[in-house]
């Protein structure tokens, strides 16, 4: 058992946030809200999919086209899509429980994150989930669902972060080796002082458009998380 298993076994047992009144329960759930934004980012598939749409974007070359307010909005659209099926789970088997009166609170959170566990950890690379247990000093792990929340958010992070990046630079090349064509055609047409970008941009986002890049780039992040 977890720490936090063991803390959250001990306020469910004292009743301690039963026996606050409502208007601190409601403070206390209003403070909670802060880290939203923190966890949509981290805990989720956010983090890999605006990540891979920048690089879409700078391999296009088109400064601020798509604007950063339709990027995040197809990020967390594509985060909704593809966590459907996890908050499907926490929805029948946390959230609706709690609402009819069958559990406690406590219970709810504690179905709540061994659901997101299960997420993050067919997300998480042996070798990163390694790292942090070897680095929190903590006893040795048997099996993968015994991993501490705390060691697994960070090596989640970091897996999302390498495999963004890797879907990245596959993104990346062919753009890239139009922009080399377009500069080794200027330069043997002596126009060394044309910038190749100005050129190359419109020819990159042909070849995108012609290809269906966003149908692919979908089609591509959403087996990712297969």
């Amino acid at each position: 058992m977890t720490n936090f298993d063991q803390l959250a076994e001990r306020m469910g047992e004292s009743g301690f946030l039963q026996n606050l009144s409502p208007p601190l329960q409601m403070a206390i759930f209003l403070g909670s809200l802060v880290l939203l934004p923190a966890a949509l980012s981290c805990l989720t598939c956010f983090t890999r999919i605006a990540i891979v749409l920048s690089f879409v974007r700078r391999g296009l070359s088109t400064q601020e086209i798509p604007p950063n307010t339709v990027l995040i909005g197809l990020a967390l659209f594509l985060t909704v899509f593809i966590m459907e099926p996890t908050l499907s789970r926490l929805n029948n088997e946390a959230v609706l429980p709690y609402m009819n009166d069958q559990i406690t609170g406590i219970e709810a959170f504690r179905r709540g994150t061994e659901i997101h566990k299960q997420f993050m950890l067919r997300q998480t690379r042996k070798h990163d989930l390694a790292l942090f247990v070897h680095m929190s000093k903590s006893e040795p792990i048997s099996q993968a669902s015994e991993t501490p929340i705390s060691v697994l958010i960070p090596a989640f992070i970091i897996s999302e972060l390498k495999t963004a990046f890797f879907m990245g630079f596959c993104i990346y090349v062919p753009f890239l080796l139009v922009d080399m064509v377009v500069a080794t055609v200027l330069m043997s047409m002596g126009m060394m002082m044309m910038p190749p970008v100005i050129v190359s941009t419109p020819f990159k986002v042909l070849l995108f458009v012609l290809a269906d890049g966003w149908h692919l780039v979908a089609l591509s992040l959403n087996q990712s998380f297969g």
